[in-house]
């Protein structure tokens, strides 16, 4: 179809669009569309990912990581995926059968949720036909608050996890990780009522439209960026603060008892969990898609996410793992009262 014909078909699009049902089933179709894209880029995340992170482990280890399965290595992902497929389920004699098996999916979907108000970039308009569509499922006036609030429930699939498996090992790890998200979650929320106060909206779409111009958040909260990180890597479990999988004292933890594609729920629930708190560092304090006009505003938010994500990988393979009586007394005797030191001083400030 030539442009002439298009444009001779625009009267009738734009009379066809203007019909109410009509927009709202376009709407709709959009929404669906939107939610199996993101659902598929998060589930294939974990290839990536732990690609990525033998590949930074090796070469801050000085050695080359995965290299015999493909060309540098880049199929030991899906080697690792057909593994875990084909390998047997196993259910202890002794387990809670029922928690048992619903507990990764408990871990799994509060993470997922989170994607639905997380914003990947501005509205774009569809040629010819001058419809706008946003870079994200929904736009909630409390984004938020959603976000820590839904990304909070995953605990429960842990410590269900631990419980369930009916090992003492596996119960350590659940116990641990329920007092380490509970204490981290007060300085994680309390660092983000910061950016919140500066902007003066808890829609993540408005906290990045408020930072456009080079107006970072990280200019403005450095000390709640600094408790934000030190506390989203509490919340996601990750080295130094992976104490709920201490494979030298728990022999990995809550899901000790866990093998074949369970075990890869809880896994996926990690890597997707790094990812959330890496877009929320970037929404909150690095503008979000906001940078220099030469690259889409896209892609500029993925290249910051991935740094973002680099960072965390640094740290683990950088510092050594804390005591847990040194993790609990970090979160409720430094982070908790400095996040309210910064919400004080913001205040003053704003004053």
């Amino acid at each position: 179809m030539g442009q002439e014909e298009i444009r001779g078909l625009l009267p009738v699009l734009e009379l066809y669009l203007s019909n109410p049902l009509v927009i709202m089933m376009l709407e709709i179709l959009l929404i669906f569309i939107k939610v199996v894209v993101v659902t598929l880029v998060v589930f294939s995340l974990p290839l990536p990912l732990t690609y990525m992170e033998r590949k930074v482990a090796g070469h801050i280890q000085v050695r080359l990581g995965p290299m015999r399965v493909g060309p540098h290595g880049i199929l030991q992902p899906l080697a690792d995926m057909i593994k875990l497929f084909f390998k047997e389920d196993i259910i202890p004699s002794k387990a809670d059968p029922w928690l048992f098996r619903i507990a990764p999916v408990i871990s799994m979907v509060p993470v997922f949720a989170v994607f639905a108000t997380i914003p990947f970039g501005d509205k774009i308009t569809i040629p010819f036909i001058n419809y706008e569509v946003s870079m994200y499922i929904s736009d909630m006036n409390v984004g938020i608050l959603y976000v820590l609030a839904i990304a909070g429930l995953s605990v429960y699939g842990i410590i269900l996890g631990g419980w369930a498996s009916n090992s003492k090992y596996a119960l350590l790890g659940g116990l641990r990780s329920s007092a380490q998200m509970i204490s981290y979650e007060l300085a994680l929320s309390f660092a983000c009522i910061g950016v919140v106060m500066i902007v003066n909206s808890l829609s993540l779409v408005d906290i990045v439209k408020a930072q456009s111009g080079w107006h970072w958040n990280i200019f403005y909260q450095p000390v709640g960026f600094v408790i934000f990180f030190i506390a989203g890597l509490a919340e996601i479990n990750r080295i130094p603060f992976d104490l709920p999988e201490d494979e030298g004292t728990l022999g990995a933890g809550y899901h000790s008892e866990y093998s074949s594609m369970r075990f890869a729920f809880f896994m996926l629930t990690e890597y997707v969990a790094m990812v959330s708190m890496s877009i929320l560092a970037v929404l909150l304090f690095f503008g979000g898609w906001n940078g220099p006009s030469f690259l889409p505003g896209i892609i500029w938010f993925v290249i910051k996410v991935v740094l973002c994500i680099y960072f965390f990988m640094w740290t683990r393979f950088t510092f050594p793992r804390y005591r847990y009586d040194q993790l609990m007394s970090i979160g409720w005797k430094v982070l908790l009262p400095l996040s309210l030191l910064n919400i004080l001083i913001t205040g003053l400030i704003i004053i």
